[in-house]
């Protein structure tokens, strides 16, 4: 992976469209975002998969565990708080439907898409 330094409209760009895909519900403009060799951590995965590891690796698994989820949650919605950037990744921080403030870390591959993904929650 090439690592670059990520400028700030690129990660707003990006901040901007990701959110809109998760708030469309529109599973495959949520997915564009990814790499195929993608890796997930999150207590939502552990809790959705019933899996401790809370980690999905690859896209086709990530298609099943997005899809999984915005049928579980329909009224999912995320509300953008803030952002940081750096070398090759962002962090999106945002309140979601019910509340709870989200932080995500997401790393870029050289294709400038998702290959790494730590979601953390406030409660």
């Amino acid at each position: 992976m090439l690592a670059r330094m990520i400028m700030e409209q690129q990660a707003r760009d990006f901040a901007r469209e990701w959110i809109a895909a998760w708030n469309s519900h529109d599973l495959e403009a949520i997915l564009s975002h990814y790499a195929d060799d993608v890796v997930l951590t999150s207590p939502v995965a552990a809790k959705i998969l019933a899996d401790p590891s809370g980690t999905v690796v690859g896209k086709a698994a990530l298609r099943n565990y997005f899809k999984r989820g915005l049928e579980l949650v329909p009224q999912l919605r995320f509300e953008f708080l803030e952002l940081m950037y750096g070398i090759s990744s962002v962090v999106v921080c945002y309140i979601n439907q019910r509340g709870t403030k989200t932080a995500e870390f997401m790393e870029f591959d050289g294709s400038e898409k998702v290959v790494r993904v730590v979601a953390n929650y406030s409660g």
